[in-house]
Protein backbone atom coordinates (compact mmCIF):
# COMPACT_ATOMS: atom_id res chain seq x y z
CA UNK A 1 0.00 0.00 0.00
CA UNK A 2 1.10 3.34 -0.97
CA UNK A 3 0.57 6.23 2.12
CA UNK A 4 -0.47 9.36 1.17
CA UNK A 5 1.78 12.39 1.74
CA UNK A 6 0.29 14.85 4.14
CA UNK A 7 -0.55 18.08 1.57
CA UNK A 8 -0.69 21.58 3.08
CA UNK A 9 -4.60 21.17 4.05
CA UNK A 10 -3.35 18.17 6.37
CA UNK A 11 -0.30 20.17 7.70
CA UNK A 12 -2.21 23.63 8.59
CA UNK A 13 -4.86 21.41 10.83
CA UNK A 14 -1.83 20.04 12.66
CA UNK A 15 -1.03 23.63 13.35
CA UNK A 16 -3.99 24.63 14.25
CA UNK A 17 -5.04 21.96 16.79
CA UNK A 18 -1.49 22.47 18.21
CA UNK A 19 -1.33 26.06 18.41
CA UNK A 20 -3.69 26.03 21.40
CA UNK A 21 -1.89 24.37 23.90
CA UNK A 22 1.26 25.81 22.89
CA UNK A 23 -0.15 29.11 23.82
CA UNK A 24 -1.61 28.51 27.31
CA UNK A 25 2.00 27.09 27.40
CA UNK A 26 3.18 30.40 26.53
CA UNK A 27 1.10 32.12 28.89
CA UNK A 28 1.94 29.59 31.60
CA UNK A 29 5.27 30.60 31.58
CA UNK A 30 4.93 33.54 31.49
CA UNK A 31 2.91 33.83 34.66
CA UNK A 32 5.36 31.41 36.67
CA UNK A 33 8.33 33.58 34.95
CA UNK A 34 6.66 36.72 36.54
CA UNK A 35 5.94 34.84 39.97
CA UNK A 36 9.74 34.01 40.12
CA UNK A 37 11.18 37.79 38.93
CA UNK A 38 8.98 39.06 42.01
CA UNK A 39 10.26 36.70 44.58
CA UNK A 40 13.60 37.33 43.58
CA UNK A 41 13.75 40.88 43.32
CA UNK A 42 11.71 41.55 46.02
CA UNK A 43 11.97 38.94 48.66
CA UNK A 44 9.49 36.17 50.23
CA UNK A 45 6.92 38.72 51.28
CA UNK A 46 6.03 39.73 48.19
CA UNK A 47 4.21 36.53 47.87
CA UNK A 48 1.06 35.85 49.03
CA UNK A 49 0.68 32.02 50.48
CA UNK A 50 -1.14 30.52 47.85
CA UNK A 51 1.47 32.20 44.98
CA UNK A 52 3.95 30.08 47.61
CA UNK A 53 2.35 26.55 47.29
CA UNK A 54 1.72 27.51 43.19
CA UNK A 55 4.83 27.84 43.03
CA UNK A 56 6.36 24.65 44.98
CA UNK A 57 3.65 22.56 43.02
CA UNK A 58 4.69 23.98 39.40
CA UNK A 59 8.35 22.54 40.26
CA UNK A 60 6.25 19.12 40.82
CA UNK A 61 3.20 19.42 38.40
CA UNK A 62 5.39 21.09 35.21
CA UNK A 63 2.63 20.38 32.74
CA UNK A 64 0.03 21.40 35.58
CA UNK A 65 -2.23 24.94 35.76
CA UNK A 66 -1.05 24.58 39.83
CA UNK A 67 -3.24 27.92 40.69
CA UNK A 68 -6.51 26.33 41.66
CA UNK A 69 -4.94 23.51 43.01
CA UNK A 70 -2.90 25.98 45.29
CA UNK A 71 -6.61 27.79 45.89
CA UNK A 72 -7.98 24.61 46.59
CA UNK A 73 -4.69 23.78 49.57
CA UNK A 74 -5.42 27.11 50.95
CA UNK A 75 -9.28 26.54 51.31
CA UNK A 76 -9.12 23.16 52.82
CA UNK A 77 -5.56 24.16 54.95
CA UNK A 78 -6.04 27.57 55.72
CA UNK A 79 -2.71 28.56 55.42
CA UNK A 80 0.50 27.43 53.79
CA UNK A 81 2.40 26.56 57.11
CA UNK A 82 -0.95 24.10 57.54
CA UNK A 83 -0.75 22.88 54.14
CA UNK A 84 3.05 21.86 53.77
CA UNK A 85 2.75 20.16 57.58
CA UNK A 86 -0.78 18.54 56.40
CA UNK A 87 -1.10 14.42 57.05
CA UNK A 88 -0.40 12.80 53.24
CA UNK A 89 -3.72 11.28 52.90
CA UNK A 90 -5.39 14.79 53.64
CA UNK A 91 -2.98 15.87 50.80
CA UNK A 92 -3.93 13.27 48.41
CA UNK A 93 -7.32 14.17 48.86
CA UNK A 94 -6.88 17.39 47.50
CA UNK A 95 -7.87 17.45 43.35
CA UNK A 96 -4.65 17.71 41.54
CA UNK A 97 -1.81 17.26 44.10
CA UNK A 98 -0.96 13.66 43.08
CA UNK A 99 2.44 11.97 44.53
CA UNK A 100 4.29 14.41 43.24
CA UNK A 101 2.53 17.47 44.46
CA UNK A 102 2.78 15.56 47.85
CA UNK A 103 6.11 15.08 47.95
CA UNK A 104 7.04 18.50 46.86
CA UNK A 105 4.94 20.31 49.85
CA UNK A 106 6.49 17.51 52.22
CA UNK A 107 9.73 18.34 50.98
CA UNK A 108 9.64 22.13 51.60
CA UNK A 109 8.28 21.09 55.29
CA UNK A 110 11.34 18.83 55.82
CA UNK A 111 13.92 21.89 54.53
CA UNK A 112 11.96 24.16 56.96
CA UNK A 113 12.08 21.61 60.08
CA UNK A 114 15.45 20.83 59.38
CA UNK A 115 16.61 24.54 59.02
CA UNK A 116 14.94 25.21 62.12
CA UNK A 117 16.44 22.81 64.15
CA UNK A 118 20.29 23.71 62.71
CA UNK A 119 19.74 27.14 64.85
CA UNK A 120 19.27 25.27 67.94
CA UNK A 121 22.19 22.26 67.19
CA UNK A 122 24.50 25.36 67.36
CA UNK A 123 23.97 27.17 70.57
CA UNK A 124 23.29 25.72 73.96
CA UNK A 125 19.44 25.25 74.31
CA UNK A 126 19.16 27.05 77.53
CA UNK A 127 20.37 29.98 76.29
CA UNK A 128 18.51 29.51 72.66
CA UNK A 129 15.30 29.43 74.17
CA UNK A 130 13.37 31.47 71.33
CA UNK A 131 14.51 29.67 68.70
CA UNK A 132 13.94 26.55 70.72
CA UNK A 133 10.52 26.97 71.12
CA UNK A 134 9.96 27.97 67.28
CA UNK A 135 11.74 24.85 66.40
CA UNK A 136 9.49 22.35 68.48
CA UNK A 137 6.60 24.63 67.25
CA UNK A 138 7.15 23.96 63.91
CA UNK A 139 7.37 19.95 64.81
CA UNK A 140 4.86 19.81 67.14
CA UNK A 141 2.07 22.72 66.94
CA UNK A 142 0.20 21.26 64.34
CA UNK A 143 0.29 17.54 64.93
CA UNK A 144 -3.25 15.48 65.38
CA UNK A 145 -2.29 13.23 68.27
CA UNK A 146 -0.34 13.24 71.01
CA UNK A 147 3.85 13.33 70.42
CA UNK A 148 6.16 12.65 73.55
CA UNK A 149 9.51 14.04 72.41
CA UNK A 150 13.04 13.59 74.50
CA UNK A 151 15.61 16.64 74.24
CA UNK A 152 18.93 15.13 75.06
CA UNK A 153 22.16 17.82 75.81
CA UNK A 154 25.74 17.24 76.78
CA UNK A 155 27.44 18.67 79.69
CA UNK A 156 26.73 22.26 77.52
CA UNK A 157 23.68 21.81 77.66
CA UNK A 158 23.55 21.45 73.72
CA UNK A 159 21.43 19.41 71.74
CA UNK A 160 22.56 15.85 71.07
CA UNK A 161 19.83 14.64 69.91
CA UNK A 162 16.04 15.27 69.84
CA UNK A 163 13.64 11.78 69.60
CA UNK A 164 10.09 11.53 68.99
CA UNK A 165 9.56 8.39 71.95
CA UNK A 166 5.79 7.48 71.51
CA UNK A 167 2.65 8.81 69.65
CA UNK A 168 -0.68 8.48 71.10
CA UNK A 169 -4.39 9.50 70.65
CA UNK A 170 -5.97 13.54 70.39
CA UNK A 171 -5.53 13.63 74.42
CA UNK A 172 -3.09 10.95 75.98
CA UNK A 173 0.45 9.31 74.64
CA UNK A 174 1.74 6.50 76.99
CA UNK A 175 5.38 7.49 78.38
CA UNK A 176 7.68 4.98 80.71
CA UNK A 177 10.49 7.08 82.53
CA UNK A 178 12.52 3.86 82.58
CA UNK A 179 13.03 4.35 78.86
CA UNK A 180 13.33 7.74 79.01
CA UNK A 181 16.38 7.68 81.42
CA UNK A 182 17.62 4.06 79.36
CA UNK A 183 18.09 6.11 76.47
CA UNK A 184 19.87 9.04 78.07
CA UNK A 185 22.46 7.06 78.96
CA UNK A 186 23.26 5.66 75.83
CA UNK A 187 23.41 9.19 74.27
CA UNK A 188 25.67 9.57 77.27
CA UNK A 189 23.31 12.77 78.17
CA UNK A 190 24.03 14.58 81.55
CA UNK A 191 20.72 16.24 80.89
CA UNK A 192 16.86 16.07 79.32
CA UNK A 193 14.18 18.43 78.15
CA UNK A 194 10.39 16.77 78.03
CA UNK A 195 8.02 18.09 75.02
CA UNK A 196 5.03 16.92 74.09
CA UNK A 197 1.81 18.59 72.17
CA UNK A 198 -1.85 19.26 72.77
CA UNK A 199 -3.50 18.46 69.99
CA UNK A 200 -6.24 20.82 71.51
CA UNK A 201 -4.02 23.61 71.28
CA UNK A 202 -4.32 24.37 75.04
CA UNK A 203 -1.06 23.78 76.87
CA UNK A 204 -2.46 23.38 80.07
CA UNK A 205 -0.93 20.17 81.84
CA UNK A 206 -3.44 17.64 82.80
CA UNK A 207 -2.41 15.71 86.08
CA UNK A 208 -1.50 12.97 84.33
CA UNK A 209 1.38 15.39 82.79
CA UNK A 210 2.28 16.74 86.26
CA UNK A 211 2.50 13.21 87.56
CA UNK A 212 4.22 11.72 84.17
CA UNK A 213 6.69 14.57 84.59
CA UNK A 214 7.33 14.04 88.31
CA UNK A 215 8.13 10.14 87.59
CA UNK A 216 10.60 11.21 85.29
CA UNK A 217 12.37 13.86 87.08
CA UNK A 218 12.71 11.10 90.22
CA UNK A 219 14.25 8.57 87.77
CA UNK A 220 16.71 10.88 86.54
CA UNK A 221 17.74 12.30 89.47
CA UNK A 222 19.09 8.85 90.49
CA UNK A 223 21.29 8.60 87.89
CA UNK A 224 22.74 12.31 88.09
CA UNK A 225 20.61 13.28 84.58
CA UNK A 226 19.22 16.81 85.29
CA UNK A 227 15.67 17.13 84.21
CA UNK A 228 15.61 21.17 82.86
CA UNK A 229 12.02 21.09 81.94
CA UNK A 230 8.88 19.91 80.32
CA UNK A 231 7.12 21.60 77.69
CA UNK A 232 3.87 21.79 76.43
CA UNK A 233 2.96 22.84 73.07
CA UNK A 234 -0.18 23.88 71.61
CA UNK A 235 -1.05 25.35 68.93
CA UNK A 236 0.81 28.60 69.02
CA UNK A 237 1.23 29.28 72.56
CA UNK A 238 3.32 26.74 74.85
CA UNK A 239 4.15 26.11 78.49
CA UNK A 240 6.98 25.35 80.57
CA UNK A 241 6.75 23.62 83.58
CA UNK A 242 9.85 25.32 85.08
CA UNK A 243 8.37 28.34 84.45
CA UNK A 244 4.78 27.70 85.76
CA UNK A 245 6.78 26.32 88.84
CA UNK A 246 5.66 22.89 88.45
CA UNK A 247 9.07 21.45 88.65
Amino acid sequence: MVKRRPGFSDQLGLLEAEAPETASSVGSEGHRGRMRARLLSAGPDAIADYELLEMVLFLALPRRDTKPIAKALMEKFGSFANAIAAPLNDLRAVEGVGEAGAAALKTVQAAALRLARAEVMERPVLSNWDRLMTYLNAVMARERVEQFRVLFLDTRNRLLADEAQAKGTVNHTPVYPREVVRRALELQATAIILVHNHPSGDPTPSRDDIEMTREVATAARALSIVLHDHVIVGNGAWLSFRREGLL
